[in-house]
């Protein structure tokens, strides 16, 4: 029933997300919209090319779908504290055109072929274009708050800054990590550092889109710390799910990759899992897989085999219902009851339930 009622939600909301998106960054460049955003030309600008290197790349890759769980996650927390959700979701663009930056720019980190079905961005357009364009996402809705359209307080846009550059910072840290240990750097790697790097890497935006909403609707310091803290800990559970389902889920996997996680050499928590619980030879073979980055399927399955044989990927689905449980347990004495509160539980146990 969760899981039907949010979907519905979130297919609701989704077209109105989008709506703000492209008035934040406009499929089309022009005149108008550079002004806007960058100020006059000294001399000429040519919007023609910014369109075509820049507009059509990123769009390309926002027209093919995606949940917009973050800006929903905003305007949920917004409403939670009593504030607008209308005006969470004027502002709420900022976390999933970050979003789908760093998935273009993960994607050319991890060589990867696909995203949500379709080849990724620097197949398509080149990897030079996708890593300006990529970049670029994390930039470009700072103008929601340099030119402050929708006329936030002061106080708010000075928040909102600080969150910001702190989570791109972190970001850009958890895929450093991550980077580092798929290339199998790193052979000791404890569940405390697996988390805390899913903390940076996945958490950082979903704890950016709560703390986001709780500033939009003025809430007071206890509740703006407790949703960050509720954020992180969804996303965190969020990319556990994720990582189950780049292995076990049929319906994710036509998206992504049969096991592209394998291929990549990806260090989850359930890798690590089977690594401490399984035999020599096992974890040996194991770690032999994915510094190999196989793209046989045959050698993937047989990497799958060995983290199902160790109870591993029911430990991982475990630990990320345990995290949102706790993380639920911390948050709900500061809200008040509410359809925005009881949505926001079921937005969490969603995440973890979901099948795509």
């Amino acid at each position: 029933m969760i899981l039907a009622g949010i979907e519905e939600y979130l297919k609701k909301i989704q077209p109105l997300i989008d709506r703000e998106i492209e008035k934040v960054f406009p499929r089309k460049i022009t005149k108008k919209w550079l002004e806007y955003a960058l100020d006059k030309a000294d001399f000429a600008y040519d919007e023609e090319t910014m369109t075509k290197s820049a507009a059509e790349p990123i769009w390309e890759l926002l027209d093919r779908g995606g949940k917009r769980l973050r800006p929903a996650l905003a305007m949920l927390a917004c409403e939670a504290v009593g504030g607008k959700k209308e005006l969470a979701l004027k502002i709420a663009p900022i976390v999933e055109i970050i979003h789908n930056g760093t998935l273009i720019e993960d994607d050319a980190e991890d060589c990867s072929e696909t995203r949500r079905g379709k080849k990724c961005t620097h197949l398509l357009y080149g990897l030079d274009v996708a890593i300006n364009d990529g970049a670029a996402m994390y930039f470009i809705p700072l103008t929601l708050l340099y030119k402050n359209p929708y006329k936030l307080k002061k106080k708010q846009i000075s928040k909102i800054y600080d969150l910001y550059a702190q989570e791109m910072i972190r970001v850009s840290m958890g895929q450093a990590i991550d980077i580092w240990w798929h290339r199998g750097n790193k052979t000791e790697i404890s569940e405390e550092e697996y988390l805390q790097m899913c903390v940076y890497k996945t958490g950082v935006l979903t704890r950016f889109s709560a703390k986001l909403g709780a500033i939009l609707g003025n809430a007071n310091e206890k509740q703006e710390k407790a949703l960050g803290k509720f954020g992180e800990t969804i996303g965190v559970a969020f990319q556990i799910q994720d990582d189950v389902l780049n292995l076990v889920g049929e319906e994710f996997q036509k998206g992504k990759g049969i096991g592209e996680d394998i291929h990549e050499g990806k260090r989850t928590i359930m890798v690590l899992h089977a690594l401490k619980n399984s035999g020599q030879a096992d974890g040996n073979r194991l770690i032999e897989i994915l510094n190999s980055h196989p793209t046989e399927q045959a050698v993937i399955n047989e990497a799958i085999g060995i983290i199902k044989k160790n109870g591993s990927i029911e430990y991982a689905k475990e630990k990320a219902k345990t995290l949102v449980k706790n993380a639920w347990k911390k948050l709900s004495p500061v809200l008040k009851e509410s359809n925005a509160k009881k949505t926001l539980k079921e937005f969490a146990d969603y995440l973890i339930e979901r099948k795509i």
